[in-house]
């Protein structure tokens, strides 16, 4: 098949554009940076060059990976992410949608589904993440843009009959934290995959899984991220005492990481569910937390890719 692929010089394309190679499809990818996995310059919300690309490559499916993120917050206008996140995402529903055979997959965010109370951690015991969640209050220009992208493709499927998949990606980013920054960044990347982050080599699996699957689900919105060890029961212990739960669940995990100069989350305020793309679309992940003890038990590197230098190629471009 061959497909559009916005992003292209991003992060997950690194991993995505491979893996979609392999599996036998012709990409063409789309970047307003210029990069190795990239074979046009410029941006979805160029309505014109978007309309022309589908006009002559007939492309027979789009994955949306593009957007601004939350770090870009600090470096754009929020014009900008109306322009890129909104206007091109609807861009690419319209020419998708007047093409018969089409599908479209998005990249979306979990960040949307966190609120400020959320986030400050106010309640009693960890929050339990999933599909279900809602009302959707997005704190940030990041969330409420995509929140309306995901509309748009909701309506484009309800409406106009376009295959869908939405997955809303948990963290996968090689950089530094911008908000946390108490623990050493590996440390941090590994306890994340016990409640809210996925490797990148995961994140672009899902991708894959979704392009198979979506004429036939027709729509589907799932939350990708390493499924957390927990119970639903145990939240509240989770919020109070998390050690104690992890070593019920992974009784080596403290001696491990001591060995590491690593330290256990004492309190985790919110868990992610990423078990509904698994039962829908027959996807697995490979990876999980009980692969990063592995690697602590056998002398290996993280799986968890971690580069403190890596930088969007959007820092120094134009949207």
């Amino acid at each position: 098949m061959k497909l559009l692929v916005t992003g292209s010089s991003g992060w997950l394309c690194r991993y995505l554009i491979p893996q979609l190679r392999a599996a036998g499809h012709e990409t063409i990818g789309l970047d307003p940076a210029p990069g190795p996995l990239t074979d046009v310059e410029g941006s979805a919300a160029d309505r014109p060059l978007v309309a022309r690309l589908f006009e002559e490559q007939r492309f027979g499916g789009v994955i949306h990976t593009g957007a601004l993120h939350k770090p870009d917050i600090a470096r754009y206008p929020q014009q900008g992410f109306i322009d890129t996140n909104i206007t091109g995402t609807l861009n690419l529903l319209e020419e998708a949608t007047a093409r018969p055979g089409c599908r479209f997959v998005f990249t979306s965010t979990t960040s949307l589904m966190i609120s400020r109370a959320i986030r400050e951690e106010r309640g009693e015991g960890a929050v339990w993440l999933n599909e279900t969640h809602g009302p959707l209050e997005p704190r940030n220009i990041y969330g409420v843009t995509k929140l309306a992208a995901e509309h748009l493709c909701r309506q484009h499927h309800e409406e106009r009959g376009l295959p869908v998949i939405i997955l809303r990606t948990s963290r996968f980013f090689p950089e530094d934290d911008d908000t946390l920054g108490q623990l050493d960044q590996e440390n941090l990347k590994a306890n994340e995959m016990l409640h809210r982050r996925a490797t990148v080599e995961d994140m672009a699996r899902a991708h894959l899984a979704a392009l198979d699957k979506a004429e036939e689900r027709g729509f589907g919105l799932y939350l990708v991220t390493a499924p957390p060890p927990f119970e639903r029961g145990e939240a509240s212990e989770l919020k109070r005492d998390a050690e104690a739960v992890i070593a019920r669940h992974f009784p080596d995990a403290q001696t491990l990481y001591r060995g590491r100069g690593w330290s256990l989350p004492r309190s985790i305020g919110r868990v992610y569910d990423g078990s509904l793309i698994e039962r829908e679309l027959g996807f697995t992940y490979e990876t999980r937390f009980e692969d990063v003890l592995e690697a602590l038990r056998e002398g290996r590197p993280s799986p968890v890719a971690n580069d403190p230098s890596y930088v969007s190629p959007l820092v120094d471009g134009d949207v």
